[in-house]
C-alpha cells in the first residue's frame, strides 16, 4: 500500500468503477451485490456521510474500501440494512487493519455481515455466523434434485401446497422482475406489518431505506438491479421480494407475504419460482443471509458461508471513549445470541410484544 485517497462515491471516476467490477469478477466471494459500487453510489444520495477510501500501490489501484464516517467512528454503509461488507481487492492484496483506519482518519470500523477471506479483520472478529445459500451454479434442476434427495418430505409438502393455493385461490403465477411501484409499496406496507408482528424495528419506517430501496428499484443493468418479485394466485398478488442482484449473486433482502394466505407458505413458493428464473438469467446463488432464527432458510439453503462481525478500534482516546460507550451492550447481545435458551426467550419476548402491539386497539 503506497497510497489511499478518501472520497465521496460521487468523485469514482468511469476507471475506477471499471476497476472495483473486475475485482468483484476476479473473486467469486466479492460478487455480492451489496459490495458492488452501484450500492455505494445510492446510499450516498440519502447519506452525506459515504466515503470510499481508494487504496493504490506500484501497480495502480489495489482496493477500495467503502463505509459511513461520523466523528472519526466508522460503520458499513447503511449497516442498519447492509447484508455484506468489506474491502473490495484486487487478487493478493493485503493491508493492515490499522494502518487502513489511520490513512481514513478514523478511530473505529464496525462491521455486521465481513464476507469471508479478509484476513486484515480476523482478530477484530467477536461473533461468527453462517449465512444460507441457495446454490445455483448447475441450474435450477439440479438444486431440486439435490434437495428433494435431501429433505423428500419438505418438498412433498411444498408441491402440495403450491397446488392447494391453486385450487382454493387461482392459477399461481410470478414474475421475476416486477416494475410497478405500487407493487413495490404493497411489498413494504407487508414487510412493516410483519415487523410489528414479530416486535422488531421497521426497516421502512426510516424514510433514507425507502428512498434507497426505490432508487435500487430503478437500476436494472447486467452487473447490478434491485429485483422485486411478486407471486400471485388467481392474479392477486400473495407474496414478495426486493432483492439485489451481480451478475452472478441474488440477495435475499426483504421478503414478504400476506398473511391471510399464510397456511400455503408462500414466501418459501415465491422463493422456489425466484430461484427458477434467476438460474435462466445466469445467477449462481441466491445468498439468504444470516441463517440462525429462520427455518425456511435452513430448509432451501443448500450450503453456508461464514460471516463475520467485529469491531476495529484503533489505539486512541476516542476508541478507547467507544468502547467505554457500546462494549457493555455488544457483550450482553453476543450473550444472548449465543445461549439457545436465551436467544429463545428474547425471541419470544418479542413476538409476544408484536402481538400486543398489534392487537391493542389506538386511542
Amino acid at each position: 500500500m503506497t497510497g489511499v485517497a478518501v472520497i465521496r462515491p460521487s468523485e469514482l471516476g468511469p476507471g475506477e468503477i471499471d476497476a472495483w467490477r473486475e475485482m468483484q469478477r476476479a473473486q467469486p466471494h466479492l460478487a455480492n451485490p451489496f459490495l458492488s459500487p452501484e450500492f455505494i453510489l445510492c446510499m450516498a444520495e440519502v447519506s452525506d456521510r459515504v466515503r470510499v477510501a481508494v487504496v493504490s500501490d506500484g501497480q495502480g489501484i489495489a482496493a477500495f474500501f467503502p463505509y459511513e464516517e461520523r466523528s472519526g467512528v466508522g460503520t458499513a454503509v447503511g449497516a442498519w440494512v447492509s447484508l455484506s461488507q468489506g474491502v473490495i481487492h484486487r487478487p493478493g492484496f493485503h493491508v493492515d487493519a490499522d494502518t487502513l483506519l489511520a490513512a481514513c482518519g478514523l478511530h473505529v470500523w464496525e462491521y455486521g455481515c465481513l464476507v469471508p477471506e479478509q484476513p486484515w479483520f480476523e482478530p477484530f472478529t467477536t461473533l461468527r455466523q453462517e449465512a444460507a445459500v441457495m446454490d445455483l451454479s448447475d441450474g435450477y434442476a439440479a438444486y431440486i434434485d439435490r434437495l428433494t434427495s435431501r429433505s423428500p418430505k419438505f418438498m412433498k409438502t411444498m408441491r402440495y401446497k403450491e397446488r392447494k393455493l391453486g385450487r382454493e385461490s387461482g392459477e399461481v403465477s410470478f414474475v421475476f422482475a416486477e416494475r410497478a411501484e405500487e407493487r413495490l409499496r404493497l411489498l413494504r406496507e407487508w414487510k412493516s406489518a410483519q415487523y410489528a408482528r414479530m416486535g422488531r424495528a421497521d426497516r421502512f419506517a426510516k424514510s433514507w431505506v425507502v428512498e434507497l430501496v426505490e432508487r435500487l428499484h430503478a437500476i436494472d443493468t447486467p452487473d447490478f438491479g434491485g429485483v422485486l418479485s411478486m407471486l400471485y394466485a388467481g392474479g392477486e398478488p400473495v407474496a414478495g421480494h426486493f432483492g439485489l442482484r451481480s451478475a452472478s449473486v441474488l440477495v435475499n433482502w426483504f421478503p414478504a407475504y400476506d398473511p391471510a394466505f399464510g397456511k400455503y407458505s408462500p414466501g418459501i413458493i415465491q422463493h422456489f419460482h425466484m430461484a427458477d428464473d434467476a438460474a435462466k438469467i445466469g445467477i449462481q446463488a441466491i445468498d439468504l443471509s444470516v441463517a440462525k432464527g429462520y427455518e425456511y432458510k435452513r430448509l432451501l439453503g443448500s450450503r453456508n458461508i461464514p460471516v463475520s462481525e467485529g469491531i476495529v478500534r484503533r489505539r486512541t482516546a476516542r476508541a478507547a471513549a467507544h468502547w467505554v460507550r457500546t462494549e457493555p451492550v455488544r457483550r450482553l447481545r453476543h450473550r444472548i445470541l449465543d445461549s439457545p435458551r436465551l436467544y429463545g426467550l428474547a425471541d419470544r419476548a418479542l413476538q409476544w410484544y408484536g402481538r400486543r402491539r398489534t392487537s391493542t386497539p389506538a386511542r
